[in-house]
This record gives structure tokens, C-alpha cells and sequence, in this order.
């Protein structure tokens, strides 16, 4: 395929060691970052609904409130595509050891929870959004693929896309099967001309190569506790100001992503 060119307006992260996008230059430039707070704010949420919902909406919603205020968009009018590995794996362990078990006990609120676009669900609920949404799962490649599908958007119907990446960290034999030992979420708000507030403009090539950039430790290391986490080779660029990376987007698909940063 030809490339897709998109701008980057805004960017939301959340981890374990990572509370914004911020902390994600000040580990770049070598100094400590503060630790966040124990969960994701997802301040965009009604309280009723943080209290209720499961902390994999909260990280999901919590990076996309973020990289939203950042483009200073209207999340009312931003088609999104929300993308993740495994979904909330803490319910899908309860709900397969509950059905395994006591069958008549599965509660309606978790099973509600437990579908792949539940997050999605909150998101465009709590922001009034009808703008389209889609959610995304492709294992370790779900970054790639839902950056794929994004560009496409961008650049189909020429409006701003909301891309949303996370995986909560994994529970009970699942973690096993998963090894996703610790939460990550990132977001990117993506447009098709550049404005303002623009950060860089992005050329996604589709490849038929293995996805190959390499991070340094500590980045390289919290890449291999969470599938989302393939987004860091992006995000470093993003925060460094130049540079390009080469992510998954499938099993034998690549995405060559060369980057031109805003001066």
C-alpha cells in the first residue's frame, strides 16, 4: 500500500512507573520519574461510574482523557478505535472459575464488564461521543493493528481518530498464558492536516517484515511485561522529536513508521 500520512495532536499514557506523556521525556532525559498514583484517574468518568468500573476501563479512559485535553478536541466529535490484547483479564479469570464452579453466581455487573468494547462503551457514554467506534484485538500486535486502522480513518474521511491501547495486568493461570505482569495504556489523537498543536507528522508504510526496533532498558523491559507496550518505540520517537520505528501490525505484517517532528 502506499503511505498514510497523519499528525499527531495529542498523546495519553498511563503505567505502572509512567503517569503521562511528560514523564515518559523526563525517563528519556535521564532523570527519575515520580510514581503514579496507585490507579488511573479517568477523571473524564462520572464518580458513579469510576467507582463501578473495572480498573482496565479506568487505564484506557484515563490515557484517552489525556491525549484529548492535549489536542484540545472536542471528544463529542472524535471517531475512536480502542484496541487491546487480552481485554480485562481479572473478570475473564473470575467468570471462567465462577462458571467452572458456582455457574448461578456470575455476576451481571462483571459479565456486563467483561465484553472487549466495554471500555469503548464508557468512553463514548461519559463524553456524548456518536462519532464511530471500534475496538480492536490482535495479540501482541493490537498497537499496530489499531494504529492501522486509525491512519485509515484519518485519512478515508479526513476527521480527527482517537487511537486507545491497553492491557491491564494479567490474573490467576491466565498470566500464565498472557505474561502480561504489569497495566499499560497509551493514546494518540491523530488528524489529517496539521494545526496548531500538532506534534509530528507520521508516514505509516505497511511491510511484509518482522517488526524490529529495539529500546533501551528500562523501555525495553516494560515492553515485555504488557502487549500494549509495543507502542514505546513510537513513543520514544514522539518524545525525543525525531526518528523511526518498525511495530507489528499482524502475524507477517509490519509498519514502517517514519516520523517528521514540528519545529
Amino acid at each position: 500500500m502506499s503511505g498514510l500520512d497523519v499528525w499527531v495532536d495529542g498523546v495519553g499514557l498511563w503505567s505502572s512507573q509512567l503517569a503521562d506523556f511528560a514523564t515518559l521525556r523526563e525517563v528519556l532525559a535521564g532523570r527519575p520519574p515520580q510514581p503514579p498514583p496507585r490507579r488511573p484517574a479517568a477523571a473524564t468518568l462520572p464518580a458513579n461510574e469510576r467507582r463501578r468500573a473495572p480498573e482496565s476501563v479506568l487505564l484506557a479512559v484515563e490515557v484517552a482523557g489525556q491525549a484529548v485535553a492535549m489536542s484540545g478536541q472536542d471528544a463529542a466529535g472524535v471517531a475512536c478505535v480502542f484496541a487491546s490484547s487480552h481485554g480485562d483479564q481479572a473478570i475473564t479469570d473470575y467468570m471462567c472459575a465462577t462458571l467452572a464452579q458456582v455457574p448461578t453466581e456470575l455476576s451481571p455487573i462483571r459479565f456486563h464488564n467483561s465484553v472487549h468494547n466495554a471500555a469503548v462503551g464508557y468512553w463514548t457514554i461519559a463524553t456524548g461521543c456518536h462519532a464511530p467506534s471500534t475496538a480492536i484485538a490482535a495479540q501482541r500486535a493490537s498497537f499496530g493493528a489499531g494504529l492501522l486502522e486509525a491512519a485509515s480513518q484519518v485519512c478515508s474521511e479526513q476527521r480527527p481518530v482517537l487511537l486507545v491501547c491497553s492491557d491491564y495486568l494479567g490474573n490467576g493461570p491466565l498470566l500464565e498464558v498472557t505474561a502480561c505482569t504489569q497495566p499499560f495504556g497509551c493514546a494518540l489523537l491523530l488528524m489529517p492536516t496539521r494545526s496548531p498543536r500538532s506534534l509530528a507528522r507520521l508516514r505509516l508504510t505497511l511491510t511484509t517484515t518482522a517488526a524490529s526496533s529495539t529500546l533501551d532498558e528500562p523501555l525495553a523491559s516494560w515492553r515485555q511485561a504488557n502487549p500494549s507496550a509495543t507502542a514505546l518505540p513510537l513513543l520514544a520517537r514522539l518524545a525525543q522529536g525525531d526518528g523511526s520505528c518498525h511495530i507489528a501490525a499482524a502475524a507477517q505484517l509490519g509498519l514502517q513508521i517514519d516520523m517528521e517532528s514540528v519545529a
